[in-house]
């Protein structure tokens, strides 16, 4: 999978390719230990670089109830729910992954896969069971400049993968990391940490 991640972008040099809507997985080549285990959910890339929300590790210090807390929003009957670390870059800005049925003015569609809120609309909407269907939340996101993770991407620490929307939703799995592998018939803990060399 990962030589055809790196043969589609090797293509896209006379021609652009972005990869808005896919998913990043780190590998055991991943360098940068923040990295470890990640499952990210690529928002927007482009030109200019690329935005990403990591779904593979919860916070332990927050959960939604008190994001909702911090902005006096009522929780009413509105079950609690784990918060995902979405990455080291402003870990306090907080982000809505949610299905298509709901849209804000700040609405990011991403393809036609999932939106990206950012607004404290949602968040009143949640609380009030009257947003999307589906959601997860998040603080902090993961950010390339332009060109690099065109760049990464020719290393061994990410491989890339079209994947489900439905894995921002996955709730059974105890590992979202190793259901993304899973789900392509691959078993992680086979893969080396030289895996997407060239």
């Amino acid at each position: 999978m990962r030589i055809i991640a790196l043969v589609a972008y090797k293509g896209a040099m006379d021609h652009p390719l972005y990869f808005s809507g896919q998913f990043l997985l780190s590998t055991p080549g991943m360098a940068d230990p923040r990295f470890s285990r990640s499952i990210i959910a690529l928002c927007s890339h482009d030109e200019n670089g690329a935005l990403g929300i990591n779904i593979g590790e919860i916070s332990q210090d927050i959960s939604f109830h008190g994001i909702l807390d911090q902005f006096d929003i009522g929780t009413e009957s509105l079950p609690d729910r784990d918060v995902y670390v979405g990455g080291p870059v402003e870990g306090h800005r907080g982000f809505i992954l949610h299905s298509l049925d709901f849209n804000l003015s700040d609405t990011l569609q991403v393809g036609n896969r999932w939106g990206l809120s950012s607004s404290l609309d949602i968040l009143g909407a949640i609380a009030k069971n009257r947003g999307p269907e589906k959601w997860i939340s998040a603080l902090g996101y993961s950010g390339w400049g332009a060109g690099q993770l065109e760049q990464e991407l020719t290393q061994n620490g990410w491989s890339l993968t079209p994947g489900e929307p439905d894995w921002l939703y996955e709730t059974q799995a105890k590992d979202k990391w190793e259901m993304a592998w899973h789900s392509q018939g691959i078993d992680p803990s086979k893969l080396s940490g030289q895996f997407g060399s060239a």
